[in-house]
This record gives C-alpha cells, structure tokens and sequence, in this order.
C-alpha cells in the first residue's frame, strides 16, 4: 500500500503563487510515476503534470505548460507542484497520485486552491 498526503492549498489572488506539495510513504518504488490532478466543482477530474523519480518523462497539461513545474525529492518521498501565474480557472481541488505508468492506483485526499481574481 502507498499512502499520499497533499498539503499547500490556500488562497491566492490572480497572479500569485503557491507550492503544493504530496508526501508519499508505505510501498513507493522508483518506477513508479508521480502525477498531480485537478478537479474544479462541477467538472470532470483532469490531469495536470506527472513524472518520474528520476526526474524524466515529464509532461504537462496544455492549460498549465509554462507556469506549473512538477519536481521530486527522491530523500523525502515528496513530489512538489510549483505553480506561477496562477488564474481563477485554476481553482480545483489538487490531487497526488502514484501508480506504474498512466495507471494510477493510489490517491491522496486533495488540497484545495482557490485563486480570487
């Protein structure tokens, strides 16, 4: 079992940032791809960045490329969600979750973002 702990939400206004950050523990392993989603009330959950432990195969959501860096510490077991500029579109629910390849099979509980505008 993999357990995923999410924290960093809060408030911002438009423009500002915040750093979110998912702490994993239990059976992590070094192949395993690390992602973050999003989920805004009323809409569908939807995919924001992922990567791998080692650092490769990241990748981005068209609507986050540019402002949002995913990175992991490897030491900590923590993958990090770096966001700038940030928009009140990107108020959602933000989701870590874990898994081999695009499977994704273990989730945190999530952590709210609200951006005012």
């Amino acid at each position: 079992q993999v357990q995923l702990v999410e924290s960093g939400g809060g408030l911002v206004q438009a423009g500002g940032s915040l750093r979110l950050s998912c702490a994993a523990s239990g059976r992590t392993f070094s192949r395993y791809t690390m992602a973050w989603f999003r989920q805004a009330p009323g809409k569908e959950r939807e995919f924001v960045a992922r990567t791998s432990w080692s650092g490769d195969n990241t990748y981005y959501a068209d609507s986050v490329k540019g402002r949002f860096t995913i990175s992991g510490d490897n030491a900590k077991n923590t993958v990090y969600l770096q966001m700038n500029s940030l928009k009140p579109e990107d108020t959602a629910v933000y989701y870590c979750a874990t898994g081999i390849a695009n499977f994704y099979a273990y989730w945190g509980q999530g952590t709210q973002v609200t951006v005012s505008s």
